[in-house]
């Protein structure tokens, strides 16, 4: 491919290979029956409708398949649609691989990794810093590969572990600027507060919500994980505990998904940092599509906001 999905324009004819990450079967007004695909390839994803579908199309034009289209970038709603002029599955003559096709993080995993190591090696209280290993070493391989999200911010592979990177390279600079705050603990709650999400999603090619991420979530998850993790190391004292109430509060608000707000100098720091490393990856990837001068399109997360990018350079 030329060009992915993520960098055709308004009234672009596309053509090429891209994967279904959902397919949602449902019916017009009239009573036909037609397919909402989500469509993605490395560069983003899309949303396309398949009209006047039959039984057939609606058992192969399902998730995780390859399929080669033709179409059309219309709007609709403020928002990118495809209007699908044709389309089939790939064929193994084709050439194209699902690894094709899915967005990877800019950093390789063996650099995340170092980075994720070198902070580890930071700590200094040994309760943290052996709890923080043994679940590192426990998650290592699903940590390097899973997305942090399905969708939102750093929805591709080795996602997670960007992002946590991302947030260690703030909290490096904030240590700095406030010397008061327990850089440890901070490290620690970075590394740890979203690990819950190897249970809570599917994993990484069509990304979903597991029976376990549904019915509990990541947040309950992980503080599941500290206190099993902390007895089988016999590992005792109020770092445990400060380190539950850091992932418990991370998101904030009860409406955010939090069933406690910060209560701890780090925790609070923890949140705002996760905060505007998401909103950044969202806010960077948005504006990578649009020329200077032009808006992006609608943030869903950023309050439905669409933003604009400046004519003049940095």
């Amino acid at each position: 491919m030329k060009r992915g999905i993520g960098n055709y324009q308004i009234g672009d004819q596309f053509e090429g290979f891209v994967l279904i990450k959902e397919s949602i079967k449902g019916t017009t007004s009239s009573g036909k029956p037609f397919l909402t695909l989500i469509l993605r390839d490395a560069t983003g994803e899309i949303e396309a409708k398949l009209w006047d579908i039959t039984g057939e199309d609606e058992t192969t034009f399902i998730q995780e398949q390859i399929i080669r289209i033709t179409g059309e970038i219309n709007q609709f709603r403020g928002k990118a649609q495809m209007k699908i002029s044709s389309i089939r599955l790939a064929q193994p003559t084709d050439g194209v691989h699902v690894s094709d096709l899915i967005e990877k993080a800019p950093v390789e995993r063996e650099e995340l990794m170092e980075k994720l190591t070198e902070a580890i090696f930071e700590m200094k209280n040994p309760t943290i810093q052996r709890l923080v290993r043994a679940i590192m070493k426990k998650y290592q391989e699903p940590l390097l590969l899973y997305p942090a999200a399905t969708r939102n911010h750093h929805e591709y592979v080795s996602g997670l572990a960007h992002h946590i990177v991302s947030m260690l390279k703030i909290a490096r600079e904030l240590c700095q600027l406030y010397p008061q705050v327990n850089k440890d603990l901070l490290y620690a709650g970075i590394i740890l507060h979203d690990i819950g999400k190897l249970k809570e999603l599917s994993g990484v090619i069509s990304t979903s919500y597991t029976l376990e991420g549904k019915l509990l979530g990541h947040i309950p998850i992980m503080v599941e994980e500290i206190g099993h993790m902390a007895r089988e190391l016999k590992l005792e004292g109020e770092e445990v505990l400060i380190l539950q109430h850091l992932v418990l509060s991370h998101h904030g608000k009860a409406e955010w998904g939090s069933p406690t707000p910060p209560l701890v100098r780090e925790a609070e720091l923890l949140h705002f940092i996760d905060l505007i490393d998401a909103k950044m990856n969202m806010l960077n990837r948005s504006l990578d599509k649009v020329k200077p001068g032009e808006f992006t399109e609608r943030i869903f997360a950023m309050d439905n906001r669409a933003f604009y990018k400046p004519t003049f350079e940095q």
